[in-house]
């Protein structure tokens, strides 16, 4: 049961930053969804961050991986709002959004990975 809370916990705080970063970057249909592509990204080199401190450096226990990584970083990242955004840039024929949005959400968010696991080899 405590797993749960610490990631219910993590989820609480991770959804909270989501809805705070869309409220600053909202989402009109057809234009380029900067709030989603901006919090993938950062939830991309956080989790990161995290399995280069949790994996690489043993530095993270599990309570502590399971209330960041599934639990902030799973609910503040979005493929779901990412895919309607998509399907909604799709259908109002925004075709260079949705390309732009697709290839580099996908690339910058696995570069942000790397970069993640990099910055705990440098600086820890």
């Amino acid at each position: 049961m405590y797993k749960i809370l610490l990631v219910g916990l993590g989820g609480f705080a991770g959804s909270s930053a989501r809805y705070l970063m869309q409220l600053v970057f909202p989402h009109y249909p057809g234009a380029f969804p900067w709030g989603t592509f901006l919090i993938n990204i950062i939830g991309s080199l956080l989790i990161g961050i995290i399995y280069g401190l949790a994996e690489e450096h043993k530095i993270m226990n599990q309570e502590m991986r399971l209330l960041l990584a599934i639990g902030f970083c799973g609910s503040f990242t979005t493929f779901s709002t990412f895919s309607v955004e998509n399907l909604q840039m799709f259908q109002m024929g925004s075709y260079a959004h949705l390309i732009v949005n697709i290839v580099l959400s996908v690339t910058l968010g696995i570069m942000a990975v790397i970069v993640g696991i990099q910055l705990t080899r440098y600086f820890v």
